[in-house]
């Protein structure tokens, strides 16, 4: 595989991990825990990738800010109860394998915190297979470029040599404000043509998809 970029930085919630549905069904049940009514399925997608802090109270900017942590707490009892079953898209352990051996410097800038991220790491059996992560609870959150800059810092490699992933516009617009080139996936939270305004150098319709676009392209 001839090689345009050396460092590709991918997200994980709905860009590797099958999990937006059930973020999604998460905030919707913690807001009725509080006695809120539930944000539309459409606002609770949009704010998949942001930190958690910040995706909730886009998603419901109603409730007063005392009362976030307690939203907080009912969203993570949700999530948790059952993370364990959630599981990579199919195909996305053979793509990140593929480009670990092909000599890519790979790495993870994600919303999740770096707990969940640890964890998912973990269950996933890709975690050796990343080379440096950033979490939302650890930089800016998207679409801030700090996550980007640190990973390029890290791996000496500028925007240029960079590629992100993502399957948000929080992923792409994150890219664009750290100036590298970046693809979206369809197939995650944010609708193609919402992606599509961002600019990206592609947009992949599935893990075979991105698999194929990278092989050419990457």
């Amino acid at each position: 595989m001839a090689k345009r970029f050396d460092l590709i930085v991918f997200d994980w919630d709905g860009t590797l991990m099958d999990s937006a549905g059930a973020i999604v069904a998460c905030i919707q049940a913690a807001a009725r825990d509080l006695g809120l009514e539930p944000p539309p399925e459409e606002r609770a997608r949009h704010v998949i990738g942001l930190g958690l802090g910040e995706a909730l109270r886009h998603a419901l900017p109603e409730l007063e800010d005392g009362r976030h942590h307690e939203l907080a707490d009912r969203y993570r009892h949700h999530y948790l109860a059952q993370d364990h079953e959630l599981t990579l898209f199919d195909g996305a352990e053979d793509m990140v394998r593929m480009l670990d051996e092909a000599g890519y410097s790979l790495a993870i800038a994600t919303g999740k915190s770096r707990k969940g991220l640890d964890r998912a790491l973990e269950s996933s059996g890709l975690g050796p297979l990343f080379h440096a992560t950033r979490c939302a609870d650890e930089c800016h959150s998207k679409p801030h470029p700090q996550m980007l800059e640190e990973l390029m810092s890290e791996f000496g490699v500028g925007p240029g040599q960079t590629l992100m992933i993502g399957d948000t516009t929080h992923d792409l617009l994150m890219a664009r404000n750290a100036a590298t080139a970046a693809v979206g996936v369809v197939y995650g939270a944010h609708p193609p043509e919402a992606l599509a305004d961002a600019l990206p150098l592609y947009l992949a319709d599935s893990i075979e998809d991105l698999r194929q676009w990278l092989v050419a392209n990457g």
